[in-house]
């Protein structure tokens, strides 16, 4: 029994590693160095997200960046946890450890120095799994606030801070409800903290607007 509770545990830990590099894989800077021969850390927000791909580098990039984004935070999510083992009752914790360990990825990836994206598409694929139609409620979120203000950036902070509440209201398994809550605030937190600068821009009346294509590379 104690062997083989220590090889879940190690199997655990070693997912845990898996999410976090497969959340770390730069996508963005991939695509500007393929792509067009850039570092996009040195153009538009110097942001290694699908944001700044798509200011920069357009649509024609930006979209597949999103998506693989976004399929960082899914697969750990929702794949690894039953890869990984272990007692069915622990596995919406072991869903939110992994999902958490890709987003971490994402934001501090040790590809490019421990500075990534800002973690809300990758965020966004964790939550596809673990809360579906949370997420449809808060890309709605998003999209509305994104047309009305045309910042991203508010967008994206008031998504998240409501989220905590659309997971709590979707999420039916009362085993899963409270973990799945709790994360979502807690990133909640933390993806406004990698929003700070964009905080304190919206609040000083700096913030830029969206536009597609700023920037733009020849």
């Amino acid at each position: 029994m104690i062997v083989t509770q220590f090889s879940v545990s190690l199997a655990t830990v070693a997912w845990l590693v898996a999410a976090y590099l497969l959340g770390a894989i730069p996508t963005s800077y991939l695509a500007g160095r393929l792509g067009r021969g850039i570092d996009l850390r040195e153009h538009g927000s110097r942001n290694l997200g699908a944001t700044n791909a798509w200011r920069v580098l357009g649509a024609k990039y930006a979209l597949p960046v999103a998506l693989f984004d976004i399929f960082k935070g899914w697969a750990p999510a929702t794949l690894f946890p039953g890869w990984a083992g272990g007692s069915p009752e622990g596995a919406p914790v072991r869903a939110v450890a992994f999902g958490v360990a890709a987003i971490l990825g994402h934001v501090f990836s040790p590809y490019v120095g421990f500075k990534g994206g800002k973690g809300v598409a990758t965020a966004g694929g964790v939550f596809l799994g673990l809360a579906p139609f949370a997420v449809l409620i808060g890309i709605t979120v998003w999209g509305a606030v994104f047309y009305l203000s045309g910042y991203v950036s508010l967008g994206s902070i008031t998504t998240v801070l409501l989220f905590p509440l659309w997971v709590w209201l979707t999420v039916r398994d009362p085993v899963e409800r409270g973990p799945f809550t709790t994360a979502s605030g807690a990133l909640a937190l933390f993806i406004v903290f990698t929003h700070r600068r964009n905080l304190k821009r919206l609040l000083a009346g700096t913030e830029s607007r969206f536009r597609a294509r700023r920037g733009r590379m020849p």
